[in-house]
């Protein structure tokens, strides 16, 4: 297989500025169709992309050999299962799912259908940070680490075209970029042993870990903060000194092009990604057991 042909499920501001344009723009990729739960909103998007649109996702996944999804996790947990049990590989949004049965789930189906899966976490797909994130791991000898991930989605003045996302509205930013501070903790780090969770302003929550490298971390999350304060840091400590993480000055469409790239990948060679469906799955795990947290020590499940 030279071409992989992607079905895109979604036509949100994310699908419009991200998937679609990346997709359509892969060389190594035909973007099949695209379905949404708005058929004019799918129609329109597919002809900007010159694809076409599909009735119901089950006409897109029989069109294509992967799907990629842009749909809040709710939704995306259930479609993705029915499109693994259909044989098609994933190119999933972070969180996989909100809840751990519905995460579980979809890792199962994915193992069952042998079919490949890639979750995008911005951080992990950017060159600088990937490669940053790479060196450090195979560095070790980390004592502390602190990452600060905060965004104005929701703040008074805000103009995001996310702010009126139910699912963040009910959700918050443990879910919605806590997902991104644990794609970079956890490959330094090791996974999370212990998880502690305190709320703060708004729907700002900070984590305490202990790793089974012996390190800890903390780390605040949330999508209120004032804009002058919103941003992104992550500092990690240990013999090595002191690093902080670069950031990109490019957006998100060309860590999303090295998405498609590992998807490509782990098709062709039956290698799993370092961040496929199961790194997904425990990202939700431990995000579940800091929400039901929200203060006492909790040991997470292995």
């Amino acid at each position: 297989m030279t071409t992989l042909r992607i079905g895109l499920l979604g036509t949100g501001p994310w699908a419009r500025r991200v998937h679609a344009p990346a997709l359509a723009a892969h060389p190594g990729v035909e973007l099949a169709g695209i379905w949404g739960r708005r058929p004019e909103a799918a129609a329109a998007l597919a002809q900007v992309h010159h694809t076409r649109p599909y009735d119901g996702p089950d006409e897109l996944f029989a069109a294509c050999d992967a799907v990629a999804i842009a749909l809040p996790p709710a939704v995306q947990a259930p479609l993705a299962v029915r499109a693994a049990e259909a044989g098609r590989h994933l190119l999933l949004d972070k969180p996989v799912a909100t809840s751990v049965p519905e995460a579980r789930a979809l890792a199962a189906a994915a193992e069952r259908a042998r079919v490949a899966s890639v979750v995008f976490f911005t951080a992990r797909f950017g060159e600088q940070e990937g490669e940053w994130i790479a060196a450090r791991a195979a560095a070790g000898g980390w004592f502390t680490a602190h990452a600060d991930w905060l965004g104005s989605v929701f703040a008074e003045d805000s103009s995001s075209p996310y702010a009126a996302s139910p699912w963040r509205r009910t959700k918050g930013g443990l879910w919605d970029v806590g997902p991104h501070a644990l794609s970079v903790l956890l490959p330094v780090l090791g996974d999370a042993e212990a998880v502690t969770a305190t709320r703060g302003p708004a729907d700002t929550v900070l984590l305490t870990m202990r790793h089974s490298s012996g390190a800890a971390s903390t780390a605040t999350v949330g999508l209120a903060a004032p804009a002058a304060a919103a941003g992104v840091e992550i500092t990690l400590r240990g013999t090595a000194g002191i690093t902080t993480l670069p950031r990109r000055p490019d957006g998100p469409e060309p860590a999303y092009h090295r998405a498609v790239d590992a998807l490509l990948a782990a098709a062709a060679t039956g290698l799993p990604n370092a961040c496929d469906v199961h790194f997904g799955l425990r990202v939700t795990e431990i995000l579940a057991a800091a929400e039901e947290a929200l203060s006492p020590l909790m040991p997470l499940e292995a």
